[in-house]
C-alpha cells in the first residue's frame, strides 16, 4: 500500500493519519516524540505492508511482471492501488475524496514541527502538486512512478518499463484489489482490536 491506503486506514484521527504516513520515514518506537495515536499507527503501518506483502492476490499479481521489472512490482503495485483506490473512493468512504485529502494536507501542515527532515522536506511538494489527489489518473501514477524510480542508485530505468507491464495487466490487477482490500481493512480493525 502507498500513501492514500496507508492515510485511509488511519482515518480515525488527524495523529493516526499523520503516524501511517511516517511508517515509511520513522522506525517504530524511534525516540521521536509522537501522541500515541501516531505511534500506533506507525506501528500499523509495518503490519500493513507485512499483510499486503504476503497476501495471494498480491503474490498473483507481482507475477504478472516480466523479466527484471518484476524487482519492483511491489513498488508498482502500492502506487497502482492508490489509483484503485482513488477511483473506487465511494464504496469506502461516505466523505468525498477531496474532502479527505484536504483534512490530511491540513493535518500534515499542522504538525509540521514534528515531521523527520526527509518528510519535512517533501511535504510542501506533496500538498502543492496534491500527490494524493493525483492517484485519481493513471497520468499521476505514471509520475508518482517515475518520481520513484529517480530516487533508485541504479536501474530506475528497469522500474519505468516495468511500467509497461502494470498496465497491460491493470484491469486484473485492480479486480484483485477489489478481493484484497477489504480483506485489508478487517486485519487492520483487529490489530486496532488487539491494542485496546
Amino acid at each position: 500500500m502507498n500513501y492514500l491506503a496507508h492515510i485511509y486506514l488511519a482515518r480515525y484521527s488527524d495523529e493516526a493519519m499523520l503516524g501511517a504516513l511516517l511508517g515509511d520515514f520513522v522506525k517504530p518506537n524511534s525516540g521521536a516524540e509522537f501522541s500515541p495515536d501516531t505511534e500506533a499507527e506507525i506501528l500499523i503501518h509495518r503490519k500493513v505492508d507485512t499483510f499486503t506483502d504476503s497476501h495471494p492476490v498480491v503474490l498473483a499479481a507481482k507475477g504478472l511482471f516480466d523479466g527484471p521489472g518484476r524487482r519492483y512490482s511491489g513498488i508498482l503495485l502500492d502506487v497502482f492501488y492508490d489509483h484503485v483506490l482513488a477511483l473506487r473512493w465511494a464504496r469506502y468512504s461516505d466523505v468525498p475524496l477531496p474532502d479527505f485529502i484536504a483534512r490530511f494536507y491540513g493535518a500534515l501542515d499542522t504538525h509540521a514541527g514534528v515531521l523527520p527532515p526527509n518528510l519535512a522536506r517533501i511535504a510542501p511538494y506533496m500538498i502543492e502538486q496534491d500527490w494524493l489527489g493525483s492517484y485519481q489518473s493513471y497520468a499521476g501514477i505514471d509520475i508518482a512512478i517515475r518520481r520513484i524510480s529517480t530516487r533508485l542508485s541504479k536501474n530506475g530505468d528497469v522500474m519505468r518499463d516495468a511500467l509497461h507491464d502494470l498496465k497491460r495487466h491493470a484491469e486484473a490487477i485492480a479486480d484483485g484489489f477489489d478481493l484484497f482490500f477489504p480483506e485489508l481493512i478487517t486485519f487492520v480493525e483487529s490489530q486496532r482490536n488487539e491494542r485496546q
